[in-house]
C-alpha cells in the first residue's frame, strides 16, 4: 500500500460568479505571495461500491483514477467535515485487496461493482507564500458523470476546490472562502463529487444506511433506545477501519462500543426483546474477549514502567528495566495478524450482519411505545440499585481477594450504570449528564483499584521469574508495596466518592 494523505478541502459551486469555469483570482487573498498556474490536466475515475450503495451512504469512496500526478486507486475515509483521510494504492485492473480490506467490514460479501465513471477537466493554480510554500491547491473541474448501469443517466456540472497545502493553519481556507464568496461562488452542498453523480445521474435521493427507512427524530422509548443502538453499531464499523490501519488505541476504542452495546441490551430490554438481543450478547462478549487478548498486559506494563521512572536509580537494583521491557513486549504471538483474521472471520461479519438485521427489524417490547423519560429513567435507575447493592456488598467486605472481587464487581455494575445514563442523555438532558458523570468517577476510581490488583499479580510472577534466575527482587518488591498502597487508598476513597455520586437529589431529577 501506498501513502496515506490527511486531506483538507473545501468544495464550492458556480452560484453568482461572473467567471464561469474559471478560478477567479486568487493573488489578493490575504497570506499569497504569488499564485502559479498548473496548467490543464484530463482526469478520469471510475468510482465502485457495492449495488446497494454502502461506502456512500458511510461518506467513504474508493476510485481508479488514470490521468494527474496521483494516479492509481483512491480510497477517502471520512474524518471531520471538510476532512478526509486519502490511501492510496498502485494502479492495477481490479480493487487492491489492501483497500478491500479496509471496507470489509462495511461491504462483507457483497461485490464492489463500479458506479459511475466521473471525467473531469481540471485547471489547478498553486497558492504561495513569500518563501515560496504550497498554502493550498485551487481548482477548477469541468465534470462529466455517467452512471454505469441504470440507464446510463449522464450529468455535467462545474465545480471548484481549494484543498489545504500540508503544514498551513486551517484558518487559511476561510480566508480564502472570504474571498471566493465576494467573487459570486458558493459553498457545494454536495461532500463529494461521487455524491453529486450518484445524485444527478440516479434517483435524485442521497443514499441512506440500511435499515433507516422513514428514520426520524427520537420521541418515544423505542426511538431513544434504537439511536443509541444505532450509533454504536456505527462506531465499531468506523474503529474496525482504525483497527485495520493499526491507528493508536482503536482496539480499545472498538471493544468500548461492544461493551456499550451490550449494556444497551441489558439495560434497555423492556424495549427490545431479550430472545433476540441475548445471542447478539454473547457474540458481542466474545468479540470484547477477543479483541482485549493482549489489553491487560499493555495497561500493566504501562503502569509498571511508569512508577519504575518515578523511582530514584538508587532504588533501581538489577536488571528491572529491561525484565518490564520483556514483559511488555510478551504479547499474544502475532497478536495483530490474529485480530485481522478475527475482523475477517465468518463469525465476525454475521455479527454485524445481526446488528444490521436488528436494526432493520427491531424486536421491540411495549415498553417502547412509551414516553422515552419515563421508561429511560426508570432503567436508569434499576442499573444504579445494582451498583448501590454491589458497593454496599464491597465495603462490607473485609480487605483481601474477597474485597478484590467485589469490588472488580462493583466495577463492571458502575459502567453499566454509566452507559445506561449516557444512552438517556438525549432524552433525560443534564440531569442524565450530570449523572453519567458522576457514575464514570465512581468506575474511573474502581477501575484504577482493578488495575492494582492486576498488577501486583503480575509483580508477583515477575519476582518469582528474577528470583529464579538470581537476581534482585528488591525493586520488585517495593513496586508491589506501591500498589498496595495505591489500592488501599482507592478503598478509603471509595465511600466519599460514593456519597456524592449517590445523593437522592441526582437520583430525584433523573424522575423530574
Amino acid at each position: 500500500m501506498a501513502d496515506t494523505l490527511r486531506e483538507i478541502e473545501r468544495k464550492y459551486e458556480a452560484g453568482n460568479h461572473a467567471g464561469g469555469a474559471s478560478l477567479p483570482d486568487l493573488s489578493r487573498v490575504a497570506g499569497v505571495a504569488s499564485v502559479t498556474d498548473e496548467g490543464t490536466h484530463k482526469l478520469d475515475a471510475v468510482y465502485y461500491d457495492t449495488a446497494d450503495r454502502r461506502l456512500a451512504a458511510a461518506g467513504i469512496t474508493l476510485r481508479r483514477r488514470t490521468g494527474g500526478s496521483d494516479e492509481g486507486w483512491h480510497l477517502k475515509l471520512p474524518v471531520a467535515p471538510n476532512v478526509r483521510d486519502e490511501i492510496r494504492a498502485p494502479l492495477s485492473p481490479d480493487v487492491p485487496r489492501a483497500l478491500a480490506a479496509l471496507v470489509r467490514a462495511r461491504v462483507r460479501q457483497a461485490a464492489l461493482v463500479p458506479l459511475v465513471r466521473i471525467r473531469s477537466r481540471r485547471e489547478v493554480s498553486r497558492l504561495l507564500d513569500a518563501r515560496g510554500t504550497l498554502l493550498a491547491e485551487a481548482s477548477a473541474d469541468k465534470v462529466r458523470a455517467d452512471r454505469l448501469g441504470d440507464g446510463g443517466r449522464s450529468a455535467r456540472w462545474t465545480e471548484f476546490e481549494v484543498e489545504l497545502g500540508s503544514g498551513t493553519d486551517p484558518a487559511f481556507l476561510d480566508t480564502v472562502e472570504e474571498c471566493l464568496l465576494e467573487e459570486g461562488l458558493s459553498p457545494s452542498d454536495a461532500p463529494s463529487k461521487l455524491a453529486r453523480a450518484l445524485q444527478e445521474t440516479g434517483d435524485g435521493k442521497k443514499a441512506e444506511k440500511p435499515g433507516k427507512k422513514g428514520h426520524r427524530g427520537p420521541a418515544t422509548a423505542g426511538d431513544h433506545v434504537l439511536a443509541y443502538v444505532r450509533q454504536q453499531a456505527d462506531a465499531l464499523l468506523v474503529y474496525d477501519t482504525a483497527v485495520r490501519r493499526d491507528a493508536e488505541d482503536s482496539v480499545h476504542q472498538m471493544r468500548v462500543a461492544t461493551r456499550r452495546l451490550r449494556s444497551a441490551f441489558r439495560t434497555y430490554r423492556d424495549v427490545l426483546d431479550r430472545k433476540v438481543t441475548d445471542p447478539l450478547g454473547v457474540e458481542l462478549k466474545w468479540l470484547a474477549e477477543e479483541l482485549g487478548a493482549d489489553r491487560d498486559r499493555e495497561v500493566i506494563a504501562a503502569r509498571l514502567q511508569e512508577d519504575l521512572a518515578a523511582l530514584p536509580d538508587a532504588l533501581v537494583l538489577g536488571p528491572v528495566r529491561a525484565r518490564l521491557r520483556i514483559y511488555a513486549a510478551g504479547r499474544v504471538r502475532g497478536s495483530r495478524k490474529r485480530v485481522l483474521a478475527l475482523l475477517d472471520g465468518e463469525r465476525y461479519l454475521a455479527l454485524l450482519d445481526a446488528l444490521d438485521a436488528l436494526l432493520a427489524d427491531p424486536p421491540l417490547r411495549k415498553a417502547a411505545a412509551l414516553p422515552a423519560p419515563e421508561v429511560l429513567a426508570g432503567a436508569v435507575l434499576h442499573d444504579y440499585e445494582r451498583l448501590a447493592g454491589r458497593v454496599e456488598h464491597a465495603l462490607a467486605t473485609g480487605r483481601g481477594p474477597r474485597r478484590d472481587t467485589a469490588l472488580h464487581d462493583a466495577r463492571k455494575a458502575a459502567k453499566r450504570a454509566r452507559y445506561a445514563a449516557e444512552a438517556a442523555v438525549p432524552a433525560l438532558g443534564k440531569p442524565a449528564k450530570r449523572f453519567t458523570s458522576r457514575m464514570k468517577k465512581v468506575q474511573t476510581l474502581l477501575g484504577d483499584h482493578q488495575d492494582s490488583v492486576m498488577t501486583r499479580t503480575a509483580l508477583r510472577t515477575l519476582a518469582a521469574e528474577a528470583h529464579a534466575a538470581g537476581e534482585s527482587t528488591f525493586t520488585l518488591g517495593l513496586l508491589y508495596g506501591r500498589e498496595e498502597r495505591r489500592a488501599a487508598w482507592d478503598e478509603t476513597e471509595l465511600p466519599l466518592v460514593w456519597r456524592k455520586a449517590s445523593r437522592k437529589r441526582y437520583r430525584a431529577k433523573l424522575r423530574a
